[in-house]
């Protein structure tokens, strides 16, 4: 492999941002260091030294190295992808293994890659059969490689999932404590857990890392999906020879999920590790969203196979812009911030009232918002007439008007309106008052009523038609 040099002088003068107010991009993952927060997570553009020095040229902060271990081999046509409203690859669907390359191969690389550039994040994504001795042996040879850590796939839902190893040892808290503990006892560098969102509950294998002695968690991994059926063959779509399967799927559509999965082991008092978050991310906005529900670096995958290693000087730019715009040094100020935000619903406040309003204006009288609130919510919309000159000539159109005095609020108008701006939710209650379902239950005689909710409805001016 041709010798390169880190080009790091480059990167460091554009994360400083403004001279008035330093941005500090840097991370420190459980001792494990980086220049930013962007890693490229476990998978196809981390396959090799080629791709990972080229994506650490671009600017990246780390990469987890594609998953290295048991013997595999691949098939053909292993991607299938969502596509919508002409946007390509909503979503990616997969049927890739691990690594088809030997771990020999694979270490020897990842030793080169580390020693040209020793102020990235290298680290390695393990998976090996369930016997201590496996895993003690391939810990140690990933050890000697120099990386800086260790990240265990506990998520893959697919190929391997089926010879008991990825989302098979994931979805067991017992097996996830227990790999955990034989790799925990026989590395010295910090040991990631990564997991699969393929449960009922992500908190269960969270807290088992953590028993397992797991340094950091890492989520969330592909989600179990059969991406489509060809409507004129009747095969499954990606097929291979006729046949196909269940595969691991991710992309922008997968985000809210991680969002959700990322923010309850952030909140959990029986892990407080730090996260390494995923899923969805493929700009500096969905990476912030991430780090603010307490994320302290940031995975991204499909992005790149989308467009590319270059997507990374985005992501830096827009983050630093916003961490200038907004007053924050660094990312320590931003982690978490959105956390105090989350509740269940029983806490939230009953008598927060906010009304769609539309700005007639901006209003192109396509009748989205009309349709949408009709058939599918709360028919609080009149089209009403409105005169509107059009080339000497006196035009009636088809004005949308919410009768606010119905509207509930449910905000679907909002959402399927095609003009930004044009639509508005507007809160209308004097925000004084407040009470939560919580609260109204230690009120109100039980077993509650529906005659009960409707007084306290009726006294609050809420009416349900």
């Amino acid at each position: 492999m041709m010798e390169s040099r880190p080009r790091t002088g480059s990167i460091i003068s554009f994360l400083v941002g403004r001279e008035d107010l330093m941005v500090d991009l840097s991370i420190d993952f459980a001792g494990i260091r980086s220049p930013n927060p962007f890693w490229l997570a476990s998978a196809p553009p981390t396959n090799s030294s080629y791709q990972v020095c080229k994506a650490f040229e671009h600017g990246w902060g780390g990469a987890v190295w594609k998953t290295i271990g048991e013997p595999v081999m691949n098939v053909v046509n292993r991607y299938g992808a969502v596509d919508y409203n002409g946007q390509k690859i909503l979503g990616i669907n997969n049927i890739e293994l691990i690594s088809d390359r030997s771990v020999d191969v694979n270490l020897k690389e990842i030793a080169e890659t580390k020693r040209l550039w020793p102020d990235r994040a290298v680290i390695v994504s393990l998976m090996v059969e369930s016997k201590r001795e496996t895993w003690h042996d391939i810990v140690q040879r990933t050890i000697d490689t120099g990386c800086d850590a260790i990240e265990l796939n506990y998520g893959c839902p697919h190929g391997m999932s089926e010879r008991g190893m990825g989302a098979a040892v994931g979805q067991v808290p017992e097996y996830c404590t227990m790999i955990t503990e034989w790799v925990t006892e026989a590395s010295t560098i910090p040991v990631l857990v990564k997991l699969t969102p393929n449960v009922a509950d992500i908190r269960y294998p969270g807290r088992a890392a953590k028993k397992g002695g797991a340094d950091g968690i890492s989520l969330i991994n592909t989600i179990n999906t059969i991406m489509g059926v060809d409507l004129d063959t009747l095969e499954l779509k990606p097929s291979i020879d006729g046949k196909g399967g269940h595969g691991g799927y991710a992309g922008p559509a997968v985000k809210p999920i991680a969002l959700n999965m990322v923010s309850q082991l952030a909140v959990d008092s029986e892990i407080g590790l730090p996260i390494s978050a995923m899923g969805g991310v493929s700009t500096w906005r969905d990476a912030l969203e991430f780090i603010l529900l307490g994320a302290t670096s940031i995975q991204v995958c499909t992005a790149v196979m989308h467009y590319g290693f270059r997507i990374i000087d985005d992501m830096m730019e827009g983050m630093t812009n916003w961490m200038e715009e907004k007053g924050y040094s660094n990312l320590n100020e931003v982690r978490g911030k959105s956390l105090k935000c989350i509740t269940d619903f029983g806490s939230l406040n009953l008598l927060y009232k906010a009304v769609a309003r539309i700005d007639e204006s901006k209003c192109i009288q396509c009748n989205l918002c009309t349709i949408a609130c009709d058939d599918g919510a709360h028919q609080c919309i009149d089209v009403l007439p409105k005169p509107k000159e059009v080339n000497g000539s006196v035009l009636n159109l088809n004005q949308p008007q919410v009768r606010e005095e119905d509207c509930v609020g449910c905000r679907l108008c909002f959402l399927v309106c095609p003009v930004d701006g044009c639509i508005s939710m507007v809160r209308v209650d004097n925000g004084k008052e407040t009470i939560s379902w919580n609260e109204l239950m230690r009120q109100l005689p039980q077993p509650v009523t529906w005659e009960a909710l409707r007084q306290f409805q009726h006294k609050h001016g809420i009416e349900i038609h």
